[in-house]
């Protein structure tokens, strides 16, 4: 859903009108006849855009507070399995990698 509503903010973006445009079709430059009217289709490319902008934002903060409720169950702090729990006062574990095998 994330990458869905980014890929439409930017495809509605880039679909709009420069402000410069205005001007242009103000003059008969045909966008009268298009199919949603002189104004029609910023107005309706503008509600899309703020759509699909609202969703974008509702689906990074609801990975936001999914993420934060993973890392505070201690999900996200390394691979399942592999993190060592360590008691206060007590020194960490040291990994030491195991000797290369030498050539004969």
């Amino acid at each position: 859903m994330l990458g869905l509503s980014g890929l439409s903010v930017i495809a509605f973006v880039l679909m709009q009108q420069g402000k410069g445009a205005d001007m242009g079709a103000a003059f008969g430059s045909g966008a009268s006849g298009s199919l949603f009217g002189a104004t029609g289709s910023a107005s309706v490319l503008s509600r899309a855009t703020s759509v699909s902008a609202i969703l974008f934002f509702a689906a990074c903060l609801g990975l936001a507070i999914i993420a934060k409720k993973e890392d505070n169950l201690g999900l996200l702090s390394g691979s399942a399995g592999t993190q060592e729990q360590v008691k206060p006062g007590q020194a960490a574990p040291v990994k030491v990698p195991a000797k290369p095998a030498v050539p004969n």
